[in-house]
């Protein structure tokens, strides 16, 4: 028994990434999100997370990338919170109630390659972009809008949305299975700010180890049922 050796059979990577490919093949026909009228399953959602994965690599984003994103618990945020650290990269969920000036103090720190935001925070991201465009932080920052039915599309052909990046993702079998390989479970998962209310925002690293096993600890704290319908949360 001393002479055990680690292989993938008895010692595998802890992360939370695998919650949704398990959901995927054993609840195919149950559903994994309801917003307003809009229903997915879990098969849909994993498919979602896939396609936003692969579009985020095909922008050559790198292992611990961080990638930033503002916006309210839609269905847009939560498929981010898996097709992100899926691209290997690190999510960073800002605080949809900060100012422009704290998200840009974040942003000139996290160095994110991509921001994703609501386009009902539009008025935001310009002054965040100004902002940003006044010192000397040297961001080459991707923005791309997240639209949903309330709100007009694309203002022109050249700017990219949320949908449009889940229709020209393609998972190959391949690169699938890279997005499920994670070589070390003490990578960073995301990257999350206080709000800063004394100084500037300050950052704290979660791993994928970590987000796993807090996933199981909320779990078994909250006595939580099979299959439930609602789960009750702040601010992604």
């Amino acid at each position: 028994m001393d002479n055990l050796a680690l292989c993938e059979v008895n010692n595998v990577p802890l992360t939370p990434i695998t919650f949704l490919k398990r959901a995927s093949e054993c609840y195919p026909n149950r559903t994994s999100i309801i917003y307003g009228q809009t229903r997915f399953t879990w098969p849909q959602t994993y498919d979602h997370c896939c396609r936003l994965a692969a579009s985020l690599l095909s922008f050559n984003i790198a292992k611990n990338d961080v990638i930033s994103v503002v916006a309210p618990n839609t269905p847009a945020m939560y498929e981010m919170h898996f097709a992100v650290p899926m691209a290997g990269a690190v999510l960073n969920p800002i605080n949809t109630r900060l100012d422009a000036t704290s998200i840009a103090a974040i942003l000139r720190h996290a160095k994110p390659k991509i921001l994703f935001i609501d386009r009902s925070f539009e008025p935001l991201a310009r002054e965040i972009l100004h902002l940003l465009s006044c010192d000397d932080s040297n961001l080459n920052l991707l923005v791309i809008f997240i639209d949903e039915n309330d709100f007009s599309k694309r203002v022109s052909s050249e700017e990219l949305d949320y949908e449009c990046l889940i229709q020209r993702g393609e998972p190959t079998p391949s690169l699938v299975a890279r997005m499920f390989f994670i070589q070390d479970e003490h990578d960073p998962i995301s990257l999350n700010y206080t709000s800063g209310t004394t100084a500037d925002p300050k950052g704290v690293v979660i791993s994928h180890r970590g987000a796993y096993l807090c996933s199981l600890s909320v779990i078994i704290g909250w006595e939580m049922g099979t299959c439930p319908v609602y789960l009750w949360t702040l601010p992604m």
